[in-house]
């Protein structure tokens, strides 16, 4: 079963409302379909205008994820099963909807708490970064793992990933490692560190707070939610990556990408974490390398709206090219872990296909995505 459920809180002043959306698709860690995406859009939308809504809480079903990314299994089958015509047509409406439904979450006009309980990888952490509220526990795992697949971190990665500290972003798109709830705080990939059991505690005070006219929505959410902050300090896990902070950042300066690989393979450590790290890059594709190279040091001043426009085009011709084909059959549908990448190694990649994904299907009047605004204000974060 693949939707999106709703409900609405009544407040206790019995003129305001608390919207919960739901991603409800618990056999595949609720990856996103287009129907859920679809469904999660128009119930925004709906939400947005209705004065009576004044926060939204975002979370995923189920005790094992918030949002593991898109459903690639669909996706294989139809790069497999039909005609790049069809395909193109099929790519094209499926991240359209997703693009416009991240965009939407990110320049929301009321608070949106995204609830971000254990996994929150690709597709998911796309819609958890644009949430005014990003809500972590303890058991958080986030991550960008799509050079694994042979795709790019999407979902406007090309935005987000740019937003964290010099190298981190780059370093997390070559490594899809995972960042636990303590990393995520201090690299702002979330805003609050909660424990699971503060879910009802959030939604019952949501309830009771007063949402009159003359108090803003969005700091009546951030109290609320530092104040319960400070029950959670005692289980901050230990920090990951930051005590790796100055190597990640000095390896991702290199002059060009096949050097900063190199530097990644050098640093010094013996974590568990850190070796698998390396091994994701050695085994990932050489061209989502490239892709995720180009979004962070080409695209690193653009506006959220044009950072989707790129990614439509990219995605739509990733999907044609076959590299992500094999990595979904490699890694998810056959299950033999042994990718026959289009390249053997990032110094061995013709640029000119890179240069190609990067030339935009579409003139700027007739792209899909060209009723995005550059304009539109963003709610503060705390």
């Amino acid at each position: 079963m693949d939707q999106v459920t709703f409900q609405q809180l009544g407040c206790s002043d019995n003129k305001h409302q608390i919207g919960i959306a739901t991603l409800d698709n618990t056999s595949s860690l609720n990856a996103l379909t287009f129907n859920m995406l679809s469904q999660l859009m128009d119930k925004l939308l709906e939400w947005q205008d209705d004065e009576s809504i004044v926060c939204v809480f975002l979370q995923g079903a189920g005790e094992k994820a918030f949002c593991a990314g898109g459903d690639v299994r669909t996706m294989y089958h139809v790069m497999n099963e039909r005609d790049p015509q069809e395909s193109r047509a099929f790519f094209t409406d499926f991240f359209t909807t997703e693009y416009q439904c991240d965009y939407l979450i990110h320049t929301y006009q009321k608070p949106i708490i995204g609830w971000g309980d254990r996994i929150v990888m690709g597709g998911g952490l796309g819609l958890f970064a644009g949430t005014s509220h990003r809500v972590v526990t303890p058991h958080s795992r986030l991550a960008m793992p799509e050079i694994h697949i042979g795709l790019y971190p999407d979902v406007g990665g090309t935005y987000f990933l740019n937003q964290l500290p010099p190298g981190i972003g780059l370093f997390l798109g070559l490594t899809a490692t995972p960042v636990n709830a303590s990393d995520a705080l201090d690299l702002t990939l979330s805003d609050y560190l909660l424990l699971r059991e503060h879910r009802s505690t959030v939604l019952e005070q949501l309830q009771v707070s007063d949402w009159n006219n003359d108090v803003d929505s969005c700091d009546i959410v951030s109290d609320l939610l530092e104040t319960l902050s400070y029950e959670a300090v005692s289980q901050r896990p230990d920090s990951q990556l930051l005590p790796y902070l100055s190597q990640i950042q000095s390896a991702c300066h290199g002059e060009d990408l096949t050097s900063i690989c190199r530097n990644i393979q050098e640093i010094k450590g013996d974590e568990a974490w850190l070796e698998q790290a390396k091994k994701s890059l050695t085994g990932g594709s050489p061209i989502s390398a490239y892709i995720c190279y180009r979004q962070i040091t080409q695209c690193h001043d653009f506006s959220l709206a044009d950072c989707f426009r790129v990614e439509l085009s990219l995605s739509v011709r990733c999907a044609l090219l076959g590299e992500f084909q094999e990595g979904v059959r490699s890694r998810l549908i056959d299950k033999d872990n042994q990718p026959e990448w289009m390249f053997g190694s990032v110094s061995s990649v013709d640029e000119s296909i890179i240069d190609t994904l990067f030339t935009s299907l579409w003139t700027r009047d007739n792209h899909p995505l060209a009723g995005l605004s550059n304009n539109v204000r963003h709610l503060s974060r705390k």
